[in-house]
Parts: structure tokens; sequence; C-alpha cells
């Protein structure tokens, strides 16, 4: 019996390995031919079935062998991968005539996550995209990276583990903010209104950072983290002349409400200290649409006027989608600025488990300028 489930599975196993790359120049034809014993048998009497079977079992423990190398150059067991590929129509109308043509976009992202021991994880984030920073659609909307440039790049490369209780992430091209605890639930489409406004307090930025968490049982946690945004250059990690990152943040999370505060003091090429203070929350009642808000502010800098930001927003599903509504600051405004807003609104979709569909439409207002109202779609791949 076993001979006949040899003779089955070779076959199967060379139709998997012939059309690989790697093993074209491996196989070749006259070892295939070479399968069954070289031996011709002119009679019934010349066929030994003892020479036949080892014969048939060297050629396959063979085949098996080097089918094995093959599953040796895949993924380890360990490690998982997962991304993202967005494509943005849409067009805006505003000062600037030159962005009001039709313009499309893309995005592409792959999240590569390994554990070696079981509770840490070694993540590597590679990006793509043709989102420019200025005078369009996906300048303003929250699309993409503006920073690839149709190449493909490593934008973030860390390692989480835990230490005495408490969750640890280093790395490179790593937030500082990378185990804070946020309650904003909005789903918002200008990228001003993005974390309810408290990007610079709660969803803080960095480069070479360290981040650290520390959770507790009845719902609340804790965390800080350090970052230099000139790590790689001579201006050096935590000095005088480099720009560096110092926040912590509290959170506490129940069923239906969450909120989250944070400080993070900011420093720029050795000028003063600039302290951002922030706090954000969400509430979900039941049978209810989410309602998330936030709120940041910043002392004077210098000659520089503090600044303040603030954005709220609304979710519920609707139909077989979910319905967003958002309206803030259009970013941060100095105190003594007028201040200017931005509003969205957008309707996703899902056409199945993996793809969605988003239309969107917004208005963003301009400091002594007219208006600037955009509308689009993105689909969204997930795999």
């Amino acid at each position: 019996m076993k001979l006949f489930q040899k003779l089955i599975v070779a076959p199967a196993a060379l139709g998997f390995l012939i059309p690989s790359a790697s093993f074209a120049e491996e196989i070749k034809l006259a070892d295939i031919s070479n399968y069954s014993s070289q031996k011709e048998v002119k009679s019934i009497s010349d066929f030994d079935p003892a020479e036949e079977i080892a014969v048939t079992n060297s050629r396959v423990d063979g085949l098996e062998s080097r089918f094995n190398d093959f599953e040796a150059g895949s993924f380890s067991s360990t490690t998982t991968m997962n991304g993202v590929a967005k494509f943005q129509i849409g067009a805006v109308d505003g000062p600037s005539t030159a962005a009001e043509s039709l313009q499309a976009f893309y995005f592409y992202e792959i999240d590569l996550n390994t554990s070696f021991t079981g509770e840490d994880k070694l993540n590597v984030e590679i990006e793509t995209g043709n989102n420019v920073d200025s005078g369009n659609v996906s300048a303003i909307t929250d699309f993409g990276n503006d920073s690839t440039a149709d190449v493909l790049k490593v934008t973030d490369l860390n390692y989480t583990f835990p230490a005495f209780g408490a969750s640890v992430s280093v790395g490179d091209s790593m937030d500082a903010s990378k185990q804070f605890t946020a309650a904003c639930e909005m789903g918002n489409v200008v990228d001003a209104l993005s974390d309810c406004g408290t990007g610079n307090s709660i969803a803080v930025g960095g480069d070479q950072s360290i981040s650290v968490s520390y959770e507790f049982d009845n719902g609340f946690s804790v965390a800080a983290g350090l970052s230099a945004n000139d790590g790689e250059t001579t201006e050096g990690m935590f000095t005088k002349e480099g720009e560096d990152i110092y926040a912590v943040n509290a959170a506490y999370s129940a069923d239906a409400f969450a909120v989250a505060v944070g400080f993070a003091q900011v420093e720029a090429d050795g000028n003063k200290d600039r302290n951002y203070y922030g706090i954000n929350a969400s509430y979900a009642p039941e049978s209810f649409p989410t309602i998330s808000g936030g709120y940041e502010f910043s002392g004077d800098q210098g000659s520089q006027k503090g600044t303040n930001q603030w954005a709220i927003g609304l979710g519920t599903d609707l139909g077989e989608g979910s319905l967003a509504l958002s309206y803030g600051t259009n970013g941060a405004i100095a105190s003594n600025a007028t201040d200017i807003y931005a509003y969205d609104i957008s309707y996703s979709y899902p056409l199945n488990d993996s793809m969605s569909v988003t239309p969107f439409i917004f208005v963003s207002e301009n400091s002594g300028a007219d208006d600037t109202t955009g509308y689009g779609t993105e689909f969204v791949f997930k795999f």
C-alpha cells in the first residue's frame, strides 16, 4: 500500500516543484525519466519487486528532500503578514486653481510581525505611494504617506517586549506614543482633524524612540515616551542641538466610555521648549452614535504665541455601512489669530470582509482666502 501512496504523491510533488524557478535547473528531465528502474524488463521473470520498491523509495526520498528545502525558504511559522492597498480619486475647488482637476493617488503598505519568544514582536512596516503634500485632495485628507514618492521604503522598524509587567517598544521611525492609549474613535477625512485634535500631545510623533506602558487591572493605564528626531545625524540624541520629545500619557477605558490625557515637551533646535497638553474621549452608548472629541493647547514659545485646537465627531451604523461626521479647528491655531475650521462627512460601505468603498466630501477653511471644498472616493483592500 505504501508503494502506491508514494506513486501518487510523487507526480503531485513534481507538478508543484517543476514550475518553481529555483528548481528548474535542479530537476532534469532525465531524472524524471529515471524515476523508475533503469533496468529494462524483457520478461516477467526479470521483474524483481524488491528492487523496484527500493528504487521507487530512493527517488521519492530525493524529491521529498528537495521539497523540504523549498519549504525552508518560506516565512517563519512565527511571522505574520498583513497589508493594505488604497486608491483615492477626487478633486478640490478653492484658492489654488491648479488643483481643481480630477486626480488619483494610491498607497500600499505591508506589515510584518515576528515573535521570537511568544511574548515579543518585531514589527517592520514597508510603504509606497504617490501622495503629494500640497495643492490637491490627498494633501488635505488623511491618506497615505507623502514621503515615499513611488519608492518602496521601510517606514517603521521596532521591537516590543515585556519587562517587569510593562510593555516596552524601541525602534527607528517610531512614534514616542507607540505605547500610548488614546480614546478618540473619530472617523475623520480631513487630516487636520485627526486624533481628535491631539496629535501633538497624545498621538505624539518621533523617530528614534522608546515607549513604555503599564496596564492596571481596573481599566487604567500609564505610558511614557522619549524620542529623538536627529538621532541619525551629528546633532545626536537628547542634546541641545537636536530635536527631542518627552511625553507621558494616562488613560481609562470602560465598556462604553474612554478618556485619555497626555503631555509632550518638544525641543526645537535649541530653542525654547514647546509644551503641549491634550485630552480626548469617546462615548459609545448602546443603540446610539459614538461621540468622540478632543482638545489640545500649548504655551508661548519665545516670540511665538501659544496654540489651541479641538475636534469633535459622530459615527453611526447606517444600513450595511457606517456614517461619520467631523468638525473642528483646521489644525493648531495661534492664540492671537482668528480661528478657521474644517468639517467633513463620509460613508464607508463594505463590499466584502476585505474590501470597502468610502465616498466623502469636506470643507477646509483658509485664513484670508476662500474655502477649499473637496470630494472624492477611496477604495480600500485589506489582506
